[in-house]
C-alpha cells in the first residue's frame, strides 16, 4: 500500500496543476476565429490574437487581386467585379487612422447588420467596437484606394466567413476581426516581431 501512495499523490498534483489529466487547448485558426463569437476572442491571450492577425495579413497578401470566385477574406467590388482586396502587412496598424485630405463619411446606423457595441474593451485597446470599426474602416478604405462619392454604410456582421468586405458601397466588418486587429497596435505584446 505504501508503494502506490506516492504515485497517487504525484498523479493528483499533475491533475491539479493542469498536467496529465487536462487536455491541451489549441487556439482556433484565423478562419475559425472569424466564424466564432467575437467576444470569445477576449479570452484568448494577446499573443494568440496577434498570431491570428498575422495569419490573416499573410492570407490577405496571398489572396490579393484574385477573382473572388472562391471564399476570400477581404472581398471588394472593383470595376464591377468581386475580387480580393489588396493585402496588408502584418505590421500594419489598422487602428491608426490615416491622415486623408478629404473627410471620408461613414454611417453606422445599422440598416441591415447588428448594432455596434459601444462599451469600451481592454482587448480593443480601450476602444468600443464602433470606435475600432471606424478606425479600421478608414484605414482599409484608404489602403484599398477606395474613394466613395458619398457616405459609406458600415455594418457589423458577426460570424461572417470573411474579415471585411466592401460591396456596393457598403463596408461589412466582422467584429472578430477588430479584436485581432487591435492585437497588432502599439499596445500589443512584443511577441516574435517579424
Amino acid at each position: 500500500m505504501r508503494r502506490w501512495v506516492p504515485a497517487l499523490l504525484v498523479s493528483l498534483v499533475l491533475v491539479a496543476c493542469g498536467g496529465a489529466g487536462t487536455p491541451a487547448r489549441t487556439a482556433p485558426s484565423a478562419r475559425q476565429a472569424l466564424t466564432g463569437s467575437p467576444e470569445a476572442l477576449e479570452f484568448e491571450s494577446a499573443s494568440t490574437r496577434l498570431e491570428l492577425f498575422r495569419e490573416l495579413a499573410r492570407l490577405s497578401e496571398h489572396e490579393a487581386g484574385r477573382a473572388a470566385q472562391a471564399l476570400v477574406l477581404f472581398p471588394i467590388t472593383q470595376n464591377g467585379e468581386l475580387v480580393a482586396a489588396p493585402g496588408f502587412e502584418a505590421r500594419m496598424d489598422l487602428l491608426q487612422s490615416p491622415e486623408t485630405g478629404g473627410a471620408m463619411q461613414l454611417a453606422f446606423d445599422g440598416r441591415v447588420g447588428e448594432p455596434w457595441q459601444d462599451d469600451r474593451r481592454d482587448s480593443l485597446q480601450g476602444l468600443s467596437e464602433r470606435e475600432a470599426a471606424e478606425l479600421v474602416a478608414r484605414t482599409l478604405l484608404t489602403h484599398w484606394q477606395i474613394q466613395p462619392a458619398g457616405p459609406v454604410q458600415v455594418e457589423r456582421v458577426p460570424g461572417a466567413p470573411y474579415a471585411v468586405a466592401y460591396v456596393d458601397g457598403i463596408l461589412r466588418i466582422n467584429p472578430a476581426f477588430l479584436y485581432l486587429a487591435a492585437a497588432s497596435g502599439p499596445a500589443s505584446p512584443a511577441v516574435g516581431v517579424q
